[in-house]
């Protein structure tokens, strides 16, 4: 896909603003995107998309999650610090995940309300997922109902995922 700016460089930021039911896409190149300011188009006041990150992922310098004699938090593969990451808005490698995870995660839960993808599941080939899926909420359940200690229904978790699991054997 082309910037929609300068028709030129391929577009490489994808905004889509939705105001009133009415969805306009914007699609703009790193330089046009620069030249703009990094504001989101449309926006009022243009809200930068570097605030909006750096809001979501706390780089505030107030809230810095360590101290001056603390080493900042960086990938090993590839050396990017996470403070790097809040001013570039991308990772370095793809083990970035793995070294940030801890600060990213309540990002992710903020965000999405959840950690985990819960996405389509292909109807042919998706039998197992599904019922992983369904073991793991009822596993979460049954946990619940044991601290709560409600055995009897904690006992019918347990038998329903029991069942899950044999039905997952037998696929």
């Amino acid at each position: 896909m082309v910037c929609q700016e300068c028709g030129s460089r391929p577009a490489s930021l994808h905004f889509t603003k939705i105001i009133n039911g009415e969805k306009t896409e914007y699609h703009l190149c790193e330089v046009c995107a620069r030249e703009r300011g990094d504001k989101i188009p449309g926006a009022p006041n243009g809200f930068s998309i570097h605030n909006l990150l750096s809001g979501l992922l706390d780089f505030e310098p107030s809230n810095s999650a360590f101290s001056k004699t603390e080493q900042p938090l960086r990938c090993e593969t590839c050396g990017l610090t996470y403070s790097q990451f809040g001013k570039i808005g991308r990772f370095g490698c793809s083990d970035c995940y793995k070294y940030f995870a801890a600060r990213l995660d309540p990002v992710f839960r903020r965000v999405h309300g959840t950690t985990t993808h819960a996405g389509k599941v292909p109807a042919r080939s998706g039998g197992k997922i599904k019922y992983r899926r369904e073991i793991d909420q009822l596993k979460e359940r049954l946990h619940q109902k044991i601290e709560q200690e409600e055995f009897e229904q904690a006992a019918e978790l347990r038998d329903q995922i029991r069942e899950l699991e044999r039905k997952i054997s037998g696929m």
